[in-house]
């Protein structure tokens, strides 16, 4: 077996229509758990952000306390769809729109990151303001438009500066 130099990481927030405890979001709080579950044994799946909660719902991101944060890492782009597309996940995706506000901006980022690597908060508010701010790169892209990970091997840094220095956090 030869070691993986490389897995993806990404980054997907939401806004809430409503709050965390509010019966409106009782299905989607209930489901937490098993679907983070099933995230946990899926195959290719490496890491997950999450607090002492098990999930990741009180980690602040981008400054507004009404997003949510998922953030995890897999072994690659094929694993990552796998579990997004199937069982209780698509459940969950197919009812987002009760859940959350529509935001036109794009509110996923994928992204590769050293094998081992654990990305922060602040990496991925980053990547994702790169993507808004650039579309697809290297650097911070989508499912949609990937980039291979030898094609990603130097991304500590945008190459077309595209954010400014510092605008990860609490923007």
């Amino acid at each position: 077996m030869t070691d993986v130099a490389y897995e993806l990481a990404q980054v997907n927030i939401a806004r809430l229509r409503f709050p965390l405890d509010s019966p409106e979001l009782k299905d989607f709080v209930d489901a937490l758990d098993p679907v983070n579950a099933d995230a946990d044994t899926a195959d290719g799946f490496v890491w997950r952000l999450m607090s002492d909660s098990g999930n990741a719902t009180d980690i602040p991101v981008l400054g507004d306390s009404w997003l949510v944060v998922n953030m995890s890492v897999w072994r690659d782009p094929n694993a990552l769809t796998a579990y997004m597309y199937q069982g209780r996940h698509r459940e969950l995706l197919s009812r987002r729109r009760e859940w959350f506000e529509r935001i036109e901006e794009a509110t996923a980022v994928l992204w590769w990151v050293p094998a081992g690597h654990r990305p922060t908060v602040a990496e991925a508010e980053a990547r994702l303001l790169h993507l808004r701010a650039n579309g697809p790169t290297p650097y911070a892209f989508t499912l949609r438009t990937s980039f291979p990970a030898a094609a990603s091997a130097d991304t500590s840094r945008p190459a077309d500066a595209g954010v400014p220095e510092g605008l990860g956090c609490g923007v």
